[in-house]
């Protein structure tokens, strides 16, 4: 699969350190190519430390040459920038070519810790695999994309980062005119299922395919024979389902709603990715669906992980001629490894929930569990609210949890919850204490969310950053931040919806 590359790459030595494994040993799956030129680039957002942990030079990055790469008009002189191909199921429908229609993989860095990390931009231009799109970005939906990433990584939830999100100068039709942006994207890579259910249709590609994520995500499997017991891509498959099993029950846990979860949209390392729709639950409601493309709500917060199960299937049958040496062999391997999500969600699913709770990760009554759900089900209950509710209800203070819950409703249910504590010696200071290190107090709040996104497509980038404070230190009460603990109001939240972006 190749293209000539869209113009000339200018090359730019403000940083250096580039490489560039995936393009080098896959190239079949990758398209040189440069960024377009942006008019007039203005950074408008850089994650300093996360510049640092990277070993990139911060001033050399807040540059006019570092502004240049990150927007995508220059590359550094190493690297070797390229628009990655994948397939996808997209609301379960298969397309067979996909790929990086917006996005510019600049290259491979390794970090600090001696981590390797891809660095992509996205909203850089049009790509061979644009579609008939534009292939920019406006700057609502990359802040977005820096926002909630950035929130999500300090809940401590596996996410691609952010780096930058610079104006381009250029507006970019949407509704109507936008200010375009670039966002600069930091992952563990950006392997995803519809990078194997391409390979898997591109002659010899799939077996170098899994040996290269093995190496890059699962390095402890290579040792792994390739055939017979033990085999290398049966443990592989097993890896990348306990580790998106894991991942989904930590969305679930804070509220999150991903809102296009498509297998182009599901990592191999178990990492989230692409915050295009996405949004955080006020209400406690599995039905739930902001996206306004979903319009038969099959990525609703409730359905995620059943989803996640059906894309991790899709996965299976990209490796199911590697995992066996016969295909009925291969079907009762994978279909075997598949059964086991619901055991592994589920452990992680309780074992969070209880820490919420203030019990222990073997506490195993799940009626207690499931009647606070549904309890909360049928008050609409703030879903973040409500556990610094029940802390504080340990500490005496019964006022918060009665704004959410009404005490006629909740009174037998919070008895039956301080019996369990007390069962299992649980002091209730301490407990609360305990509560508050694993519940946040903030979340990307919908309404402030959009409010900050307004206003930085404005011109003011006030509310974003001070928004940007709050999420990025989501366990730290401070006087000043209350107004970002409290749930949107019914009339914003009724209407709501999110868009991709594209």
């Amino acid at each position: 699969m190749a293209a000539p590359d869209s113009s000339p790459a200018r090359t730019n030595t403000a940083l250096g350190g580039f490489e560039s494994t995936f393009a080098d040993e896959l190239s079949q799956l990758t398209v040189a190519w440069q960024g377009v030129e942006a008019p007039d680039p203005r950074l408008l957002v850089l994650n300093e430390p996360l510049a640092t942990s990277l070993g990139l030079d911060v001033d050399a990055l807040r540059s006019d040459d570092g502004i240049e790469i990150l927007v995508g008009s220059a590359s550094p002189a190493d690297a070797k920038p390229v628009a990655t191909a994948y397939s996808g199921h997209q609301f379960g429908g298969y397309a067979p070519l996909l790929g990086d229609g917006r996005a510019l993989l600049v290259g491979e860095l390794v970090d600090v810790a001696g981590n390797r990390v891809d660095l992509q931009l996205k909203g850089s231009g049009p790509t061979p695999f644009s579609r008939g799109g534009d292939g920019f970005a406006v700057v609502g939906p990359m802040l977005r994309e820096y926002l909630v990433s950035e929130a999500m990584h300090a809940l401590g939830i596996p996410t691609t980062r952010s780096l930058s999100v610079v104006a381009t100068g250029r507006d970019v039709h949407r509704a109507g005119p936008e200010p375009g942006a670039v966002l600069a994207r930091v992952a563990s890579s950006h392997l995803r299922v519809g990078t194997f259910e391409l390979a898997v249709r591109t002659g010899d590609l799939l077996q170098p395919l899994a040996d290269h994520a093995i190496a890059r995500h699962y390095p402890e499997l290579l040792d792994l024979p390739v055939k017979g017991g033990g085999n290398r891509y049966a443990k592989f498959l097993e890896a990348v389902v306990e580790r998106q099993a894991a991942l989904v029950a930590q969305w679930m846990l804070v509220g999150f709603v991903h809102g296009v979860m498509n297998t182009d949209n599901t990592t191999i390392s178990g990492e989230t990715i692409d915050y295009g729709p996405c949004a955080f639950i006020d209400a406690f409601d599995p039905a739930a669906v902001f996206s306004s493309i979903d319009h038969g709500g099959r990525y609703a917060f409730g359905n995620q992980p059943a989803v996640l199960k059906w894309n991790l299937a899709r996965f299976a049958e990209t490796l199911l001629r590697i995992i066996a040496p016969t295909p009925d062999e291969a079907i009762a391997v994978a279909t075997a490894i598949l059964a086991t999500f619901d055991t592994h969600y589920h452990q992680h699913l309780n074992a969070g929930l209880s820490a919420k709770l203030g019990l222990a990760d073997t506490f195993v009554d799940h009626e207690l569990i499931d009647d606070l759900l549904a309890l909360l089900a049928e008050h609409r209950a703030d879903w973040t609210g409500t556990f610094r509710a029940l802390a504080e209800e340990l500490r005496g203070r019964p006022g918060p949890l009665d704004a959410v819950l009404p005490r006629e409703h909740s009174a037998a249910w919070v008895a039956r919850w301080r019996e369990s504590l007390a069962t299992h010696g649980c002091d209730e200071t301490s407990t609360a204490d305990a509560m508050d290190r694993v519940n946040p107090l903030y979340i990307p709040r919908n309404h402030r969310v959009d409010e900050a996104l307004r206003a930085a497509t404005d011109g003011d980038l006030g509310p974003f950053e001070e928004l940007l404070e709050v999420v990025t230190h989501p366990f730290d009460r401070r006087v000043e931040w209350v107004k970002y603990t409290t749930p949107a109001p019914e009339e914003f939240t009724s209407t709501f919806q999110t868009f991709c972006g594209t």
